[in-house]
C-alpha cells in the first residue's frame, strides 16, 4: 500500500518480519545525530526569513512529495524481503472506536460541578477534541500485553488530562502566548488567565487521583503505585516542566544546537508519550523486558512526533493546524527544520519510525498492529 494513501486512509499494512530486520536499531536512548544546519546568522536575517515565508507554499510540496517518495522507497525494499502474508489493520476505525470511548470516559470523568467556573474551564479544554493519542497508546501498550481496554481507561485519561493541562499552561501569556489551540480561543481567552491557571493546576491533581480512585480493583496496587510514580516523574522537573523551562530558557539563543533540542522535545513531548506507554504496558501485567522494548519504542514516536510538528509549523497554515503557524520561526525558537534544514529533518523522521517498529518486532504483529500503525500515523500527520 502507498505511504501516502496510507496516510489518507489510516489503513495500515504491516509485513510480519519487517520488524525483524530492524532489530538492530533498538536504543536504550536516542543518541544526538549531527547534521549540516543552517548558520545562526544566516537564519536570523530578515532576508532569509522572508525568503522562508515566501516560500512556504513550495515547501509544502516538497516535503510532502519527500517524505512520502523517500518513505515509499524504503518500504518497498523492506516488503521485496517479505514472503510472509501481510495483515491488514484498519487505524482509521481503531482509532475512531478507542477515541469515542476515551471521550465518554473524560466527560464522566470531569463533570460540571461547583464552583462552575473552574469546572467549565476545564472541560473546554479537556473536550475539545484533538486525536486522544496519548490515551488510545496507553490503552494498545496495555492490550499488547494481554491487559484491556477497561482496566488501561483510568490511567489513558490521566494521560489525556495531563497533557490537557499542559497545553492550557503552554498558551498562557506567559509562556508561548497563543490565541489559538484546536482551531478554538485558547483558555486564558475565553476564561481569563487566573482561571486558565487554576483549571491547570486542578486537571493536574485529579489526574493522581483518577488514576488511584478508578483503576479496576482486578488492577495489582503495585502496578497502580508504579503508574503514579511513572506519571510524576514525566510531568515534573525531570519531565514536562523541566523541557519547558529549557525551551524558555533556550528562545533566541543562537547557541542552541541538535542535543539540546533533544533534549528539550524528549522531556517536554516525547516524556509523555513515552509514559502513557509504558503505564499501560505495566497496567496490563508485562514483564520488565516487554516495558522497557515498549519505553524505547515511545521514546522515538515521541521525538517523532516533535519533529514533524516542527516541520508542520513551517510548512502549514493557521487553518490547516488550527493553531498560530510559524509561531516558533517567528519567536526565533530553535526547532529541527532551522537547526537541519527540511529535507534531513524529514530524514530523521524516517529513521526515528524504523527504530520505533523495531523496538516492536519481540511482540506479536498482529497484537502490535495499533502500536505499529499509530507510529506510521504520526509520522504521517497533517496538523
Amino acid at each position: 500500500m502507498a505511504y501516502s494513501a496510507m496516510a489518507a486512509s489510516y489503513h495500515c499494512l504491516h509485513f510480519m518480519n519487517t520488524a525483524s530486520q530492524e532489530c538492530n536499531l533498538k536504543r536504550a536512548s536516542i543518541k544526538p545525530r549531527r547534521f549540516p544546519g543552517l548558520s545562526s546568522s544566516l537564519w536570523g536575517s530578515n532576508g532569509f526569513q522572508a525568503h522562508l515565508k515566501r516560500g512556504l507554499s513550495a515547501y509544502r510540496d516538497l516535503v510532502s512529495s519527500s517524505r512520502c517518495s523517500n518513505t515509499n522507497a524504503q518500504l518497498a525494499n523492506l516488503s521485496g524481503q517479505v514472503k510472509e502474508k501481510a495483515t491488514e489493520f484498519d487505524l482509521k476505525e481503531y482509532m475512531r472506536s478507542k477515541a469515542i470511548s476515551v471521550n465518554e470516559a473524560l466527560d464522566r470523568a470531569v463533570p460540571l460541578r461547583y464552583p462552575e467556573k473552574i469546572h467549565e474551564a476545564m472541560r473546554y479544554s479537556l473536550l475539545a477534541g484533538g486525536k486522544r493519542v496519548r490515551p488510545i497508546l496507553c490503552i494498545a501498550a496495555c492490550e499488547l500485553v494481554g491487559g484491556t481496554e477497561e482496566m488501561a481507561m483510568p490511567t489513558a485519561c490521566a494521560m489525556e488530562i495531563i497533557h490537557t493541562m499542559s497545553l492550557i499552561h503552554d498558551d498562557l501569556p506567559s509562556m508561548d502566548n497563543d490565541d489559538l489551540r484546536r482551531g478554538k480561543p485558547t483558555n486564558h481567552k475565553v476564561f481569563g488567565e487566573g482561571t486558565a491557571v487554576l483549571a491547570g493546576d486542578a486537571l493536574l491533581s485529579f489526574a493522581f487521583e483518577h488514576i488511584a480512585v478508578a483503576t479496576s480493583k482486578t488492577v495489582d496496587t503495585d502496578r497502580v503505585l508504579r503508574v503514579v510514580s511513572e506519571l510524576g516523574r514525566a510531568v515534573g522537573s525531570e519531565g514536562v516542566a523541566g523541557g519547558q523551562v529549557a525551551d524558555i530558557t533556550c528562545q533566541g539563543k543562537s547557541s542552541v544546537g541538535l542535543e539540546t533540542l533533544e533534549w528539550i522535545h524528549i522531556h517536554k513531548t516525547a516524556v509523555l508519550l513515552e509514559c502513557s506507554v509504558a503505564s499501560g504496558a505495566i497496567i496490563g501485567g508485562a514483564s520488565e523486558n516487554e516495558i522497557e522494548r515498549v519505553r524505547r519504542y515511545a521514546r522515538c514516536v515521541g521525538l517523532l512526533f516533535q519533529v514533524v510538528d516542527d516541520i508542520l509549523d513551517v510548512t502549514k497554515s493557521s487553518e490547516e493546524l488550527g493553531k498560530t503557524a510559524a509561531k516558533d520561526l517567528m519567536s526565533d525558537k530553535a526547532t529541527y527544520p532551522k537547526l537541519m534544514g527540511l529535507e534531513k529533518a524529514n530524514e530523521f523522521t524516517i529513521e526515528l519510525l524504523k527504530r520505533a517498529k523495531g523496538e516492536l518486532s519481540f511482540f506479536s504483529p498482529t497484537k502490535a498492529a495499533p502500536l505499529l500503525c499509530l507510529a506510521d500515523y504520526i509520522a504521517q500527520r497533517q496538523n
